[in-house]
């Protein structure tokens, strides 16, 4: 691959333009890291610490007892923020919506199961696994389809 930059005090904003024979994983790989923004760090708090999360260790991020978790290497990690607030902050990330109560990393499934009730079983490279609902599977089939997710283990 080879890279041009050019520096020029009349451009107003940057612009990176593409020049490739066809679609390649590696072209997916690039377009991704350009678009998604720079790794926001989560505060969350265990056993009346503070801890600072990277989103990228985060396999999943849960709503229970009006309270937000996030599953961290199968700890669970509470959260001072609205379930919909880290959904803004981590669908640029690779996170999408499993369910009603359960926002999920893409980048960190490991593989998937067709559960009885029409549910996909969604295990975790932590070993850690969450269940997404059947409204939510054709929207992450299509996400992994279209370049999330990376089986990279």
């Amino acid at each position: 691959m080879k890279v041009h930059i050019d520096l020029n005090d009349d451009y107003e904003e940057t612009t990176v333009t593409i020049h490739a024979k066809a679609w390649s994983e590696e072209l997916a790989v690039l377009m991704n890291k350009l678009q998604s923004p720079a790794s926001k760090r989560l505060m969350g708090i265990e056993e009346e610490r503070s801890i600072l999360l990277d989103p990228a260790d985060i396999d999943y991020i849960f709503a229970e007892s009006r309270k937000v978790f996030a599953s961290v290497e199968q700890r669970k990690i509470e959260l001072k923020m609205k379930l919909y607030e880290v959904e803004e902050l981590l669908t640029p990330l690779q996170f999408m919506r499993f369910s009603k109560s359960v926002i999920g990393n893409i980048d960190l499934i490991d593989r998937f199961e067709l559960a009885f009730n029409g549910n996909l079983c969604v295990y975790f490279k932590s070993g850690s696994k969450e269940y997404v609902s059947r409204s939510y599977v054709n929207a992450l089939k299509q996400q992994l389809i279209l370049g999330g997710g990376k089986n990279d283990s």
